[in-house]
C-alpha cells in the first residue's frame, strides 16, 4: 500500500526565484525556469546537500553543525503573499522580497501542508515539504529598504503565512506555468 496519496489538489507555478548571495541580500531574482537537482537549484544560496545548522534546529544541534539540507527551497503561495501584503500596507508583495525559490497559486492553506507532502511537476520531478518556514527578519530588512515602515511589520504579518521549506526528491526542471500536484502522507494526525 502506498504511503503517499495523490490528491485532486493542483496548483500552478507562478514564480521561480534565485538568491545568488544571501549575505549580500535575501532578495531573489526571477527566472522562467530552473533545474532541480538533489542539491537544490544550482548556484542558488539555499542549495547544497548539507548546510550549517541555524537557530531553527538549535535544540537538536549546536549552531554551525553540518547537517542535511532540507531547506533547499523556500516555497510560498500567491494567496498568502497577498495576505501579508495587505497586513503590512502594501498593494502587493513581490516574491523577490521574501527570497522565494518557488511561488505557487491554487493550493489552499499552503503554509500548513503536512510535513513530508510532495509537490510533483509535469516532468515527474518532486520536491518534499520539510516544514513551515517561520518568519524571520531577513525579508523585513529587504522590504524596509524599499518600503520604509512596512518591513518592520513583516514578521508578525507573515506568521502562519510564510510558506514551507522543501528539498528535491527527484531531479528535473520546473517552469513558470507548470502545474504542480499535491501528494500527502497516508496517516492520521499525531495524537500524543
Amino acid at each position: 500500500m502506498p504511503a503517499l496519496k495523490p490528491t485532486e489538489i493542483t496548483g500552478e507555478v507562478v514564480w521561480i526565484g534565485h538568491v545568488p548571495d544571501r549575505d549580500a541580500s535575501l532578495k531573489s531574482s526571477g527566472q522562467t525556469e530552473a533545474e532541480l537537482t538533489f542539491a537544490g537549484i544550482p548556484g542558488e544560496e539555499h542549495g547544497g546537500l548539507t548546510r550549517p545548522s541555524c537557530s531553527r534546529v538549535v535544540s537538536q544541534h549546536p549552531r554551525g553543525t553540518e547537517i542535511r539540507n532540507v531547506r533547499q527551497l523556500s516555497v510560498t503561495s500567491t494567496e498568502e503573499l497577498a495576505e501579508i501584503a495587505a497586513e503590512i500596507g502594501l498593494e502587493q508583495l513581490e516574491p523577490a522580497y521574501v527570497g522565494a525559490s518557488l511561488v505557487v497559486k491554487g493550493i489552499p492553506d499552503f503554509t500548513h501542508l503536512p510535513p513530508s507532502s510532495r509537490l510533483q511537476f509535469p516532468d515527474g520531478s518532486v520536491i518534499v515539504v520539510d516544514m513551515e518556514n517561520r518568519p524571520c527578519n531577513l525579508p523585513a530588512k529587504v522590504i524596509e529598504n524599499d518600503f520604509p515602515g512596512a518591513g518592520r511589520k513583516f514578521k508578525a504579518a507573515a506568521e502562519n503565512k510564510r510558506g514551507v521549506t522543501a528539498w528535491v526528491e527527484r531531479e528535473g526542471r520546473v517552469k513558470v506555468g507548470d502545474t504542480v500536484r499535491l501528494h500527502v502522507p497516508d496517516q492520521r494526525a499525531w495524537q500524543p
